[in-house]
């Protein structure tokens, strides 16, 4: 058996070929910034939910473009975030997982449990340790090439891409990046994250006031009607609220620098919202998510249906400043000089969430969301310690235990059928499987062949047992380091290489021979050779994604 497993990723390696950062157009590049915010739904007013006042996105909204199909994924932060930030689905560069390891902010822990010490298991219920995802070598975080296109890229700060960012990623990547500063007449593309909305915040700020009254929210059809249930709904919207007051803070300060009108601005949320049977579900609730683009001088405002997927992300962006977009990309570029055909369909994954590990796909068009369970014998819910700590949870599990919940509210840990199919239109909630109905079987079969085309060219590694993935990643279940860079010198030029295949390398030029940097230093993204004044030092670093990085060297021109 494990013969097929490699041999399916010796498969996927070869298949693709290695792109060089593509230059972009001679054109005026526009500032671009993400707001991105942590576990909502599209519960917004512009969506048609007022219960959260939200002035700030509202202002927002009468400006932008708002997007009614938008999804991530995968229910949940770090495999949606490697998705987003290479433009390939989790499940072809073996990033489903949540989560690989600690490499949550910034640069990472870039430190890795063993096995013993995570107490996480497969699905063939194998012990795993952590690891960074070694991604293919032809694969970059999408930063990179807006740099060499000429941007200053800032993160703040969240990075969770499954992997440890590599320095070459971001020019800042802290709590302290932002485009002001940047040098001057540069393009910037700056990403702040939000994460006052985040599951956590559920109850991590349960001694705050709360700014929604109880007795206002919608209980959903599949939550027990109780003070918990609404109390903890009234903390989720109380949060959005507050959310609200720090995206303004940013357009504010985006204003004030005077560089709004200048500046296309993104607003979306990670995946679905943080409340049980939302976050980690591969339902609307975990997957649909609100997104608004505003453009410059007005260009595109009001709503589109059409279908995007955070996969498209990276193509996007690059699209948008002028860059072709590499082949290798899975995702379509929604917008820019190279715009895409429409989607007919989005796709989204569902395999381990901490200690549970499953395997869901799951294809959705503009009405209808099908669901392919490769293990229907396990029940839908999962119990992840780490939302037991949402405040109504213990409650809900209580009234579970008493047999106190009604049929719709028990579906949720039953097992599954084979296959799911929910009219996202008239069964907003995905309540009601119509999968067996004799009415919907010719939905149901174009659903399922959908995904059976899907999958034909493109590996799933999630069909791996994750214990022979991550031996393959890190052979023996040790991390590969990168190796150190070459430097040499011809015709007054130097050239920069790593005999690591698919290592980034960046440089620091300095006079000063005793300098001690680190990631936060002004590193220089590596594009083609250089020339420097004779006696100067160039400090060089290589990272392949998914490796420890390469020494800091350093040698005198």
């Amino acid at each position: 058996m494990k013969i097929i497993y490699i041999s399916i990723l010796i498969l996927f390696i070869s298949c693709k070929t290695k792109e060089k950062p593509n230059q972009s157009t001679k054109k005026l590049q526009p500032n671009i910034l993400w707001i991105v915010t942590e576990d909502i739904s599209p519960t917004l007013s512009f969506y048609g939910d007022s219960i959260a006042k939200t002035p700030n996105l509202d202002a927002l909204a009468k400006e932008s473009l708002i997007y009614d199909n938008a999804f991530a994924v995968v229910g949940v932060c770090a495999p949606t975030r490697s998705s987003i930030i290479t433009g390939m689905y989790p499940t072809t560069i073996g990033t489903m997982h949540m989560r690989t390891g600690q490499d949550v902010m910034s640069w990472g822990k870039r430190t890795y449990k063993n096995s013993e010490e995570t107490q996480r298991n497969d699905i063939e219920n194998n012990s795993i340790r952590q690891y960074a995802a070694v991604i293919p070598d032809f694969v970059k975080c999408f930063p990179e090439y807006l740099q060499a296109a000429g941007y200053f890229t800032t993160n703040n700060q969240k990075t969770d891409y499954q992997f440890a960012a590599p320095v070459t990623a971001w020019n800042q990547n802290n709590p302290k990046a932002h485009w002001k500063n940047k040098p001057e007449n540069t393009p910037f593309f700056s990403v702040f994250n939000i994460g006052t909305t985040h599951e956590s915040q559920l109850w991590k700020k349960s001694n705050l006031p709360l700014t929604v009254n109880p007795d206002d929210v919608k209980v959903p059809a599949y939550f027990p009607d109780n003070e918990a249930t609404r109390n903890t709904i009234a903390r989720h919207y109380s949060n959005i609220e507050l959310m609200d007051a720090e995206v303004g803070a940013i357009i504010h300060q985006l204003k004030k620098d005077s560089l709004y009108d200048n500046t296309i601005i993104f607003f979306y949320s990670d995946h679905g919202g943080p409340l049980p049977r939302q976050k980690r579900e591969i339902y609307d609730s975990g997957l649909k998510v609100p997104f608004m683009i505003k453009g410059i001088n007005d260009d595109k405002k009001g709503r589109t249906d059409r279908l995007i997927s955070f996969v498209d992300l990276a193509p996007t962006m690059l699209s948008i400043a002028g860059v072709k977009p590499p082949n290798y990309m899975e995702g379509k570029s929604f917008a820019g000089d190279f715009t895409s055909e429409e989607r007919d369909y989005v796709f989204g994954s569902s395999d381990r969430f901490d200690e549970f590990t499953d395997r869901i796909r799951a294809v959705r068009n503009k009405q209808f969301l099908y669901l392919k369970n490769y293990f229907p014998n396990l029940p839908k819910y999962k119990d992840v310690g780490y939302r037991k700590n949402v405040p109504m949870m213990p409650v809900f599990l209580q009234l579970k235990e008493e047999n106190k919940l009604n049929e719709t509210q028990e579906i949720w840990f039953e097992t599954k059928t084979e296959e799911e199919l929910y009219d996202c239109i008239k069964d907003p909630e995905n309540i009601h499987n119509l999968a067996s109905s004799p009415d919907y079987k010719s939905v149901l079969v174009e659903m399922r062949n959908t995904l059976k085309k899907h999958q034909e060219n493109r590996i799933d590694l999630g069909e791996i047992p994750e214990v022979v993935l991550i031996n393959k990643m890190w052979p023996n279940f040790e991390q590969p380091t990168t190796e150190n860079v070459i430097i040499e010198l011809s015709n007054d030029k130097i050239s920069l290489s790593s005999a690591t295949k698919g290592a980034s390398i960046a440089y620091i030029v300095s006079d000063n021979p005793n300098e001690k940097f680190d990631f936060n230093s002004d590193w220089k993204l590596y594009t083609k050779p250089f020339s420097t004044t004779k006696g100067n030092y160039i400090y060089t670093i290589a990272q392949r994604i998914g490796f420890k990085e390469s020494e800091i060297l350093k040698e005198k021109i």
